[in-house]
């Protein structure tokens, strides 16, 4: 018979991500600009191993913000299926970051390692900056806001 840690060591693996989705009092989106990466995202990232998504969402903004925001409720979860560049396939979970104000923004700063920098952007021009899935699972949580969460995948 297997045991409990032969059952739970067989079981899939998944990444989990987490971002905030900020606004400013305009409704533009703030999005990063990774230096890993072409496109821009939401501000987050990687859930490590012993902490929530929601925990994960916090430190993730305030990593790669500066600020330390409380982190509403989840607007959107969005499954990615395994693929030949990710395996293992993953959760996406974002979360209401709230609106800022100008001092707020003026305070912001982001890691030269990681970020080139940040830039609230208007839903209109989202394609400029995001990929197609990044754009959707953006439009499901602002719609999400003022109703039920949005389930991607």
């Amino acid at each position: 018979m297997q045991s409990r840690a032969e059952f739970l060591a067989s079981l899939p693996r998944r990444r989990i991500a987490a971002g905030a989705l900020i606004r400013d009092r305009s409704g533009n989106v703030c999005l990063v600009e990774p230096t890993y990466r072409e496109f821009w995202d939401l501000p987050g990232g990687t859930v490590e191993t012993d902490e929530s998504p929601h925990t994960g969402c916090r430190r993730e903004v305030r990593e790669e913000l500066g600020i330390d925001r409380e982190i509403g409720r989840m607007l959107c979860m969005d499954w990615i299926a395994p693929g030949k560049d990710d395996p293992h396939g993953g959760l996406v979970f974002v979360y209401d970051g709230g609106v800022v104000d100008q001092p707020i923004i003026d305070t912001m700063i982001t890691p030269p390692e990681e970020l080139h920098g940040f830039r609230f952007v208007s839903v209109d021009e989202l394609g400029g900056y995001l990929t197609e899935r990044n754009q959707r699972r953006i439009r499901h949580s602002l719609t999400a806001i003022g109703g039920p969460v949005a389930e991607l995948g």
